[in-house]
């Protein structure tokens, strides 16, 4: 697969998510954010099942006990960073959270370099900083207009950063990006169904009123939009991987608008422009050709 197509499949893959924005915040007028959690990805774990299976009887390569405690490190990284972002849902806008988890386009780089000495290509620097311009623009321009929920949100960047980073240590090695899928799914809804009883109420009728927001963030949000996130990555970097994932944010946005009537100002019309000219700049400048040296 080439690295363009990879780049489609992880746009495709924003795009999804930025829908889920919407029925993660609608699902809690009914569940809390465990249950909810817990619930999604439940259903994404059975949802991606049989492909899992499939592809362990199409691969040769055993996975070995290395692969599946990297696994299951994943799958604690996406519990919290999941957590924190619905948890924050609750006291900020779909919109400011699209945005700011978009906050690890920034962070992947600077965790790569961190901590494994990975340079990435120059362009996304550039392309990086465009997108956190465009945060800064929704929040504002002042930190202090973030709310409790937004800085939880910042957390749920931070973690989504460290399992970007995880998934194409780990993802390519493997060959096997569904069993990674189904089993960080499997952690991350255990986890979260285990805790819930001891901080949230278990109502089988609000369990059924937010059926179909649990079906779309477990099914599309889950099991399709993560799965394509592990294939994508196996083709293309890191730090490409993560602008493009970042269109959630501008997808967030969007659906918000239809669905939910928010509205956002002219800077954060300014916000989304940037993110997608950090797009190009990713995804065109590492095309480009060194000129050729002339002879004399």
């Amino acid at each position: 697969m080439s690295r363009s197509k990879a780049n489609l499949i992880l746009l495709l893959a924003g795009a999804i998510w930025g829908m889920g924005f919407v029925a993660q915040s609608t699902a809690m007028d009914s569940i809390g954010p465990l249950l909810f959690v817990g619930l999604r990805f439940t259903v994404a774990t059975l949802a991606t099942l049989p492909l899992a299976l499939r592809e362990a009887r199409t691969t040769k390569r055993p996975l070995s006990p290395r692969d599946w405690r990297a696994f299951g490190l994943i799958g604690v990284v996406l519990f919290v960073e999941i957590v924190a972002q619905q948890v924050g849902l609750l006291t900020t806008t779909v919109s400011n959270s699209g945005f700011l988890t978009g906050t690890y386009v920034v962070m992947v780089p600077l965790l790569a370099v961190l901590l494994y000495r990975q340079w990435p290509h120059p362009a996304v620097w550039p392309g990086g900083l465009m997108t956190l311009a465009g945060i800064w623009l929704l929040s504002g321009g002042a930190l202090s207009a973030l709310t409790v929920g937004d800085w939880l949100t910042l957390l749920c960047a931070v973690f989504i950063a460290l399992q970007i980073l995880l998934i194409a240590r780990h993802a390519a090695d493997t060959g096997r990006p569904i069993a990674l899928a189904v089993a960080q799914f499997a952690v991350c809804g255990a986890l979260a169904l285990v805790l819930t009883p001891f901080f949230e109420t278990i109502d089988p009728g609000a369990v059924a009123a937010a059926l179909p927001e649990i079906l779309y963030a477990g099914i599309f949000s889950g099991a399709l939009a993560f799965t394509l996130q592990v294939v994508g990555q196996r083709y293309t970097t890191a730090p490409q991987a993560a602008i493009f994932l970042s269109t959630e944010a501008v997808f967030a946005a969007l659906f918000a608008a239809i669905i939910l009537r928010e509205r956002l100002p002219p800077s954060g019309l300014a916000g989304c422009a940037l993110i997608f000219g950090a797009i190009l700049v990713v995804e065109l400048l590492p095309h480009r050709r060194r000129p050729r040296e002339t002879t004399p």
